[in-house]
């Protein structure tokens, strides 16, 4: 076991979008599994003003190294300018999970 996981936070503009970039990442083994949230609040500054609007969440386990590939597909699919993509490493978890996301995340090599 690589002890080399990340947990990784998006947002998204629907549930719909969160659907379809999950079934992508899951698709292309880039993560093991993701969790949908509905109907986050999110404030936050863009275009000189303050912003209010209803989003998504989206979070994904993975492996460090699936990170930098996985953040480029989420950009190439997610509908925002600037997308929510946020990697937190692992530091503790249930090592059978641990071992679990291992053998679901595929290196490019394996793919």
């Amino acid at each position: 076991m690589s002890m080399n996981h990340v947990f990784v936070y998006i947002t998204t503009s629907s549930r719909k979008e969160a659907e379809a970039i999950s079934e992508a990442i899951i698709r292309e083994r880039l993560v093991a599994c993701t969790n949908i949230i509905d109907n986050m609040s999110a404030l936050f500054w863009w275009d000189d003003a303050v912003q209010k609007e209803k989003e998504v969440i989206l979070i994904a386990k993975t492996t460090a190294d699936a990170f930098p590939r996985l953040s480029s597909r989420v950009n190439e699919l997610h509908s925002y300018e600037c997308p929510c993509i946020i990697g937190m490493p692992i530091s503790m978890g249930n090592p059978d999970y641990l071992t679990w996301i291992d053998e679901e995340v595929r290196p490019e090599s394996d793919r």
